[in-house]
């Protein structure tokens, strides 16, 4: 595995609130350069207005985030989210949708970044004559076409069947594994989060409840009694009745 080349993303006393209502609170947490972190909770716990505050869509209502100890502002380019709707424009072929994510619609960038997810064959394309799971493909591709050193994906994988969903999984842990980037996952997919992050955090009443590593090897067996315990315990937290009690990431 190559060095990392990720951005370390740190959140000290983030807080979030709309009108009169206070979505986050007091969020403290370190993502170390090359890191590959999920972060889960119930739904409107206030994970994706997180995500959207570390790429700069929204800003904290108090605390301030640092990506490599400066402001965000100087890493603007060095960071790309991934929404679970690929937003392609569809007056435009996929390769131009790549493209356009460059400074000069550097086309051999494109078609490059199209073969890395597999979509060599699709570049002059319309998105509408595209699977659910290649437009997502060629979302990545426009993400990944500048080599970000922070990609946030905020549930890219949501709306895709099961097995198209496990292959995206497969294709952006490669990628990740061979470019090091630092990679934050908002999902509700538990096995999800388990099987591709190095920590998942919870959310819950606008704080992180749980921030636990998942020391298991890649790839992960998704079947063996570890990966099984460590999504048990996570969807014991998830549920109306469960209580958000500390576990341990060999439990």
């Amino acid at each position: 595995m190559s060095a990392s080349r990720g951005l370390k993303v740190t959140l000290r006393g983030v807080s979030k609130a709309f009108a009169e209502e206070l979505v986050l609170t007091g969020i403290e947490t370190e993502f170390r350069q090359g890191e590959f972190v999920a972060i889960v909770g119930r739904s409107g716990c206030g994970k994706s207005t997180l995500l959207r505050m570390i790429s700069g869509i929204e800003q904290p209502t108090a605390g301030g985030i640092e990506l490599n100890n400066h402001n965000p502002s100087a890493h603007e380019n060095d960071v790309r989210l991934v929404f679970q709707d690929a937003r392609l424009l569809p007056w435009r072929s996929v390769l131009e949708n790549v493209a356009l994510a460059t400074e000069t619609n550097d086309r051999e960038a494109a078609r490059k970044s199209l073969r890395d997810v597999g979509l060599t064959f699709h570049e002059r394309a319309w998105p509408e004559t595209l699977s659910g799971g290649q437009r997502q493909r060629a979302a990545l591709a426009r993400a990944l076409v500048t080599r970000p050193r922070l990609l946030l994906l905020d549930e890219p994988l949501g709306a895709l069947d099961a097995l198209t969903r496990l292959d995206m999984q497969s294709l952006v842990e490669r990628l990740w594994i061979d470019r090091r980037f630092t990679a934050v996952l908002v999902t509700h997919d538990v096995e999800e989060a388990v099987a591709l992050a190095d920590r998942v955090l919870i959310i819950d009443d606008g704080r992180i409840a749980i921030d636990r590593a998942v020391n298991l090897p890649r790839q992960r067996d998704r079947s063996s009694p570890e990966f099984l315990a460590i999504k048990s315990r996570i969807l014991d937290h998830l549920r109306p009745s469960g209580r958000l009690v500390e576990f341990s990431s060999h439990t």
